[in-house]
């Protein structure tokens, strides 16, 4: 199954996160299928915080992946921002 979810890049104590498509066995920074954008929780700019690639996510999710909660939850909240 795939799931999207989020793939740790960061250095120790400074977070960044991928957001790819990866088979649900693989290791959480292990192999992906496709990058989908990132998110950086330190940066204080809202714009530059995330990037999302929703039109691959929509495909995604049309293919049968399943978002992880931090990523719904990220969407969600993009969502109430840019309303």
């Amino acid at each position: 199954m795939v799931k999207i979810r989020l793939s740790l890049k960061g250095a120790k104590k400074k977070p960044f996160y991928k957001i790819v498509a990866a088979d649900s066995r693989s290791p959480r920074d292990g192999k992906f299928i496709e990058q989908l954008g990132f998110f950086d929780p330190r940066n204080i700019d809202p714009k530059k915080k995330i990037y999302i690639n929703i039109n691959r996510i929509k495909y995604w999710i049309k293919n049968g992946a399943v978002l992880s909660n931090r990523i719904n939850n990220i969407i969600k909240n993009i969502n109430k921002f840019y309303k």
